[in-house]
């Protein structure tokens, strides 16, 4: 592989290679801050932090005693509210404190404050409820004496604990952190120690490697200035034979302009047609968009009526309850009108009137009876009616979702064609500007075919001169050979 590279792409790699190594010294630099930085973040932030929730817990608690000792002394609800209210502040420490410690040291530390201020509290609720309901202030302050003051004193005890915890831990985390520092020194130091010696090395490699292939190269121009000499000479006769080429190039470029011609004609013929047909294509398109809006609207109206249908099918059925409803009354009413006749004639002469009217009252309810049974006949037609309407209006609507679906499928369809016809007019422009140019370059190059022919003469007498060149390259390629290996010319 190092032989196919050339002089400036070995110097290349040979100061990508020293810029790597920086860049990973310099990377490794900055990793190492930023962990010595993490940790000391870490020291400040959470530890720290803790510290101070502690000092806020030894305060929360004393407030807590003298809130006690105050109710005590003047029985005021006021210290009452205080101590309820300074409940939560100390729920809400221990509760950031919980979310920062990491070991089951600290855990087991943070247990035993919560739990010594959950009995300091038990035990000041239950005195502060005696001296409530006592008078004798001395009895309830001695035992305030002997049993809150003690939990107080666990409770700060406890805390202190936590905050000596606290405090050795931050001393190992930061003897850990400047040890840490330290080994990422020595490791940047390192690194960069090694990378000071690879770049040496690189460097001596490369002027090794150098230096043989300069050397090869002024070798390889030694032999091809004596191969060029000997090229030179039959570059002469090469020369004659390319004029009388020429003339016969000159003849066919002239025929392949012409041929390029008529096809930059007939492609722009292409490009009308194809132009032509994308508008046919475009219009039919617009066509089948206007069809597909009248299915559109054709299958609303189709849901529509069928919407009207059932909504006729439900007020038929409601209309059939109704007359249910009636029939049921002319009943009732055919045999109130039996029991009236029956009583009538129980009544003799006084009741016969009663009796008529009776008699007519149940004529009456036979016709409803029988006017209800006709309507309900009529009823069962029109749903019998609406039911048939409903299923044509639903194959009706079948018929038009296909015939939308067949409308999509030829609207795709037409979306296609124009798609394909614009790619044939886009390519037919293409070979039209394509040919065009062809005929341009052509017409250049029959031009400079004519500038070859007399460069073919020029290029005879040049020949002499170019002989002369090579010797003079020869002694050159002695010259470099020298410096680059002068014990040669020892």
């Amino acid at each position: 592989m190092g032989k196919t590279l050339t002089y400036g792409q070995k110097i290349a790699i040979g100061y990508l290679l020293v810029a790597s190594i920086a860049l990973l010294i310099g990377g490794l630099s900055v990793y190492a801050l930023r962990t010595i930085v993490a940790e000391k973040d870490r020291v400040i932030s959470v530890y720290a932090q803790n510290l101070v929730d502690a000092a806020k817990l030894e305060s929360e608690s004393n407030r807590r005693i003298a809130d006690n000792r105050g109710y005590l002394l003047s029985k005021d609800s006021e210290f009452l509210r205080d101590l309820r209210s300074a409940r939560k502040p100390f729920d809400l420490l221990t509760g950031s404190i919980q979310g920062h410690v990491t070991t089951p040291e600290e855990k087991q530390a943070l247990s035993r404050i919560v739990g010594a201020s959950t009995a300091q509290i038990e035990t000041a609720d239950r005195v502060m409820e005696r001296r409530r309901t006592e008078r004798n202030l001395a009895d309830v302050v001695q035992e305030f004496q002997n049993e809150v003051v003690p939990r107080n004193r666990e409770v700060s005890a406890a805390i202190a604990a936590f905050v000596e915890l606290e405090e050795q831990q931050m001393e190992q985390a930061r003897q850990q952190s400047n040890v840490a520092a330290a080994t990422m020194g020595n490791l940047v130091l390192g690194f960069s120690m090694a990378g000071i010696a690879v770049a040496v090395g690189l460097a001596v490699v490369l002027n090794r490697v150098l230096k043989r292939q300069i050397g090869s190269a002024v070798q390889h121009i030694q032999s091809s200035s004596n191969e060029l000499q000997a090229a030179a000479s039959q570059q002469t006769t090469g020369s004659k034979e390319q004029a009388a080429s020429t003339n016969e190039i000159a003849t066919t470029i002239r025929e392949l302009v012409a041929t390029a011609r008529q096809i930059a004609e007939s492609a722009q013929r292409v490009a009308t047609i194809a132009s032509e047909t994308a508008q046919g294509a475009r219009s039919g398109d617009q066509t089948v968009q206007k069809a597909r809006d009248a299915v559109a609207d054709i299958r609303r109206q189709v849901d529509l009526i069928v919407t009207h249908m059932l909504d006729l099918g439900a007020k038929s059925q409601q209309i059939g309850g109704i007359l249910e409803i009636i029939n049921e009354m002319s009943e009732q009413t055919n045999i109130l009108s039996i029991n009236a006749s029956i009583e009538a004639v129980g009544a003799g002469e006084s009741g016969r009137r009663f009796g008529v009217v009776a008699d007519e009252i149940r004529k009456l309810a036979d016709r409803v009876g029988g006017s209800t049974k006709e309507i309900k006949l009529l009823i069962d037609e029109i749903r019998s009616a609406v039911h048939t309407t409903v299923m044509a209006t639903e194959s009706g609507s079948k018929a038009v979702d296909a015939g939308s679906r067949e409308f999509n499928e030829v609207s795709a369809t037409f979306q296609k064609i124009v798609e394909l016809v614009e790619t044939t007019t886009d390519a037919s422009r293409e070979i039209e500007l394509s040919t065009k140019q062809q005929t341009t370059a052509v017409e250049q190059v029959n031009i400079a075919i004519a500038n070859v022919a007399q460069a073919a003469k020029e290029t005879e007498v040049s020949c002499t001169q170019t002989l002369q060149t090579v010797s003079e390259l020869t002694a050159l390629s002695k010259d470099l050979s020298r410096l680059i290996r002068p014990q040669l010319s020892a």
